[in-house]
């Protein structure tokens, strides 16, 4: 099973960023297969967050090997051409590294579709176009858009395309015009999850989407890592970097020592698992990864 983590390009209110091209350099030493990116326009009510293709291209720029991954992009906030255009660009300067996740965007963050002045009602609809033009016009490929003809140059390759959610539309999109499949849930219900998506995929005549997975983790072993209450107000916070419900926070952080997030990664893999994301809910970015490493 592959891992990847999630750079530090999104922090809390008053804060900045991280180093995302040093985190990305780390992560590559540290041998993980991927680095990830969040995207949003504005997230929560306005905590900072990089741009995502711009923060994969600085991480392309200072790595060799590491493959870069959009976890994921909400392709309903742009013009699809030039989403293609943004991905192609980054395939050529990294070497064909790009990890092309690709969602409708959930209803948390609101200054975004009022921003681009998106209805999210189109979302959906927006998200299936973009997946039927995607393939031909990052290859270079002549494409009707509505009112012309365009084709793009140069041509790059086609990024795997990973369908992010949960949704039924997004589990049909993943079995439809999917690679992969990034998905939530627990070790005890990935395997039920699979074993639909197998199922739609095969009535297509397609093969099972590849599965990756988010875990969110605090690792003991970092002087710097907050107490679990700490935690606990930072993934609820309806404004900040994670908004999540309390009662899924509750159990939606795996922590402790490197054997027990080794311990719950083995149960993904068992599962069938192909990739897992890892996020740091806390502490230091550097000293996470490290015992990561340890637990990998």
């Amino acid at each position: 099973m592959n891992v990847g983590v999630v750079l530090p390009t999104m922090t809390a209110r008053g804060e900045l960023p991280g180093d995302v091209p040093a985190a990305a350099r780390r992560a590559e030493d540290l041998g993980f297969e991927s680095v990830w990116v969040v995207d949003q326009l504005v997230a929560g009510s306005g905590v900072p967050v990089l741009d995502s293709l711009m923060s994969l291209a600085a991480a392309a720029a200072v790595t060799e090997r590491v493959r870069l991954g959009l976890g994921v992009l909400v392709v309903p906030l742009r013009p699809v051409v030039w989403v293609a255009k943004q991905v192609a660009s980054l395939q050529h300067l990294s070497g064909d590294r790009v990890l092309l996740g690709i969602g409708a965007g959930g209803d948390r963050h609101e200054q975004s579709w009022l921003a681009t002045d998106v209805p999210r009602r189109e979302r959906g609809r927006r998200t299936d176009e973009a997946l039927r033009l995607l393939p031909d016009l990052i290859a270079g490929k002549s494409t009707r858009l509505r009112q012309t003809e365009i084709q793009l140059s140069p041509p790059a390759t086609v990024p795997p395309i990973i369908i992010g959610g949960v949704s039924d539309a997004a589990l049909r999109r993943a079995a439809t015009y999917g690679d992969g499949w990034y998905l939530l849930g627990t070790p005890e219900q990935i395997p039920a999850q699979i074993a639909r998506v197998r199922e739609l995929a095969e009535a297509q005549g397609r093969p099972r989407p590849e599965i990756t997975t988010n875990v969110m983790v605090a690792i003991a072993g970092d002087p710097s890592l907050p107490d679990r209450a700490t935690m606990l107000r930072t993934l609820t916070d309806p404004d900040g970097l994670f908004g999540l419900p309390a009662e899924f926070a509750e159990n939606a952080v795996v922590a402790g020592e490197p054997a027990v997030i080794a311990e719950h990664l083995s149960r993904l893999a068992a599962g069938g698992v192909d990739r897992v994301v890892v996020s740091f809910v806390g502490g230091d970015w550097r000293r996470q990864a490290e015992l990561l490493a340890q637990a990998v």
